[in-house]
């Protein structure tokens, strides 16, 4: 089914807030005429700032348009609760606005239908449904944080063709291409957090940040460190690019499970935030650490780079959702492999996955694959 050119449009605006909006949900607005005209667009800005209906309003009042009568296209159910910014579906009822077409129903239970019911109230008729797969899927974080009460979890793997993601060794740079590792910067860049292990801070001391692209923010930073090992020193640290004037990075969270009074004391006086998350095996809690992101951090995607250990513990413990893997044509032979999930005795205990796209990138292939049905809730 074709989808109407205004709400196409829509869905284009609501897709340049992908490196923006976090935590918000990355939302497009146009208005239009009977007849097509356009009117006005925009999308939700930086937390905090106006969503999607308030920049379309204000986009048309710049362009001398009035709105009256009009029709505002919409990727997601406008807001009805006063948050850091005032209810959207007042402000297009008080605007004149005659007819919404949304996607879909706002997942927030401060919403959830409340939208659509004040608009029919003031008079304004309400129309629900188109686009609202691309819609779900460009917001699957923000769904799975409201309904699931977790983030998407996205594990992001660069490995070469026979699944080796470094030496025996532990040498792993570079295996894949510049084009990759950019393509791989823009996947963290849309995350509100990444997530490593403190195997991986202690071998490769990595910063994590978003480098290879410009981006508006850096999502924050989480490790998983059961003993408080993370160096003081340690390259996480270090001062992160943020273009937003004013805007101060996030404390790094670290999430630890044995009490280290004096380890803890270090890494509070380089500002690290520390949450205690024990499980009876004196790990750190992995779905306890997950809930505590989404409800507490806001976090609707964490994107993971971790090595093998931390990725087989997501995978064992079924908290991942899909995994990032880009396959370099290369073949190192034995070396460090992508998940530690075996030894498996039979193929039926297998990890199944569904290919969702296939993409080459520069010289190497990018594979989005998804565990089955981790997108129905």
């Amino acid at each position: 089914m074709t989808l109407p050119a205004p709400m196409q449009r829509a869905l284009a605006l609501a897709e340049q807030g992908l490196f923006l909006t976090s935590p918000n949900p990355r939302v497009g607005c146009v208005i239009v005429t009977a007849d097509g005209q356009l009117l006005g667009e925009g999308h939700t800005q930086r937390a905090g700032g106006p969503h999607a209906e308030v920049m379309a309003l204000r986009d048309a009042q710049a362009r001398g348009q009035d709105v009256r009568g009009a029709t505002a296209y919409v990727t997601l159910e406008p807001c009805a609760h006063q948050g850091r910014t005032g209810p959207c579906c007042e402000a297009l009822a008080a605007a004149g606005i005659a007819r919404v077409v949304a996607s879909l129903e706002d997942p927030n239970p401060r919403v959830a239908g409340q939208g659509f019911a004040r608009l029919r109230a003031a008079g304004v008729v309400v129309e629900i449904g188109p686009g609202a797969a691309a819609s779900r899927e460009l917001n699957l974080g923000f769904f799975s944080r409201m309904v699931r009460g977790r983030p998407w979890v996205r594990v992001k793997i660069a490995a070469s063709l026979d699944g080796q993601t470094a030496l025996a060794n532990g040498v792993s740079q570079w295996i894949t291409s510049p084009e990759a590792r950019a393509d791989g910067h823009a996947w963290r860049a849309r995350a509100c957090a990444l997530l490593t292990g403190m195997g991986t801070v202690r071998e490769d001391n990595p910063r994590l940040d978003v480098r290879l692209i410009d981006t508006p923010r850096q999502p924050r930073l989480v490790v998983v460190d059961s003993r408080l090992e993370t160096p003081p020193d340690a390259a996480l640290f270090e001062p992160r690019r943020d273009t937003a004037p004013g805007r101060e990075a996030q404390p790094l969270l670290i999430y630890g499970a044995v009490a280290d009074a004096e380890r803890q004391a270090a890494l509070e006086a380089r500002g690290a935030t520390i949450v205690h998350l024990p499980n009876e095996q004196g790990k750190v809690d992995l779905a306890a650490l997950l809930r505590d992101l989404a409800m507490q951090r806001e976090v609707n995607e964490l994107h993971v780079e971790a090595g093998h250990q931390l990725n087989g513990s997501l995978l064992r413990e079924g908290l991942v959702d899909e995994l990032l893997v880009y396959l370099a044509p290369k073949l190192l032979g034995t070396g460090r492999g992508m998940a530690r999930i075996g030894p498996l005795t039979t193929l039926a205990d297998a990890v199944t996955l569904d290919y969702r796209e296939t993409v080459m990138v520069g010289a190497d292939l990018r594979v989005l694959a998804r565990l089955p049905g981790r997108d129905r809730f």
